[in-house]
């Protein structure tokens, strides 16, 4: 008996050391937007993407799975290896909607390389690789930010907004509460930069955060130019 249970042990951890098991279940993604303007201010230096200047609007920063408890899965198939081909339909839409800012100039697909194998392989249980992507550039249409928060007199004009009226007009705007994180400039400014949505884990709705990452922000925040 003792000699079959350890058999059975053993077939477990196998199983587990599968693809199934590397590609591990989570409880929601957050949706993560950037504003290039701040993180061209924050960096004192970010470099255009190939294709030239971005647009003045939040872009894609990830689509990231979390667990309820605060922690999160990383980086969980090293097998799983981004394809280019498998996004040759997308890769338009994603030089726009998820541009790379980070030196030396790029055309983007190291950064989406980074975030597919960081955090698009945690996900596999309900998004392969084709999914991941098309899900994120959908959310991004779905959600329009600088549109929501220019509705609300928000705009990106050097000014100081508080953050509470950052906040509720997204949560207006969208029915969820966002949540908001910012950086500060060489002036010690409290910027804003990523806003951060959460999404359910078909990667097709969005929903209330189970918890929303820890703010940084002051009460006061720049909405810097771009």
């Amino acid at each position: 008996m003792k000699h079959i249970f350890c058999i059975i042990s053993k077939l477990l951890i196998l199983q587990c050391l599968s693809v199934a098991c590397l590609s591990q279940d989570f409880d929601f993604f957050y949706f993560v937007q950037q504003w290039p303007g701040a993180y061209c201010d924050t960096r004192q230096s970010c470099c255009y993407p190939k294709t030239g200047k971005p647009a003045a609007d939040f872009s894609i920063h990830g689509l990231w799975p979390n667990y309820n408890d605060g922690s999160w899965p990383s980086n969980c198939d090293p097998d799983s290896v981004f394809d280019k081909s498998q996004i040759s339909e997308l890769i338009s839409s994603m030089e726009k909607e998820w541009p790379s800012l980070s030196c030396p100039s790029s055309n983007g697909m190291r950064f989406w390389s980074h975030e597919w194998e960081k955090h698009g392989t945690c996900a596999q249980s309900e998004l392969d690789q084709t999914e991941y992507f098309e899900a994120t550039l959908k959310l991004k249409k779905k959600l329009n930010l600088l549109k929501i928060l220019k509705n609300a007199g928000i705009e990106p004009d050097d000014e100081f907004y508080t953050l509470n009226s950052i906040t509720n007009a997204i949560k207006e705007g969208t029915g969820f509460t966002p949540g908001i994180e910012c950086n500060r400039d060489s002036a010690h400014n409290s910027q804003l930069y990523q806003v951060y949505m959460c999404v359910d884990t078909s990667g097709s709705d969005f929903i209330e955060c189970p918890l929303l990452p820890r703010s940084k922000c002051g009460e006061q925040v720049q909405f810097p130019k771009f």
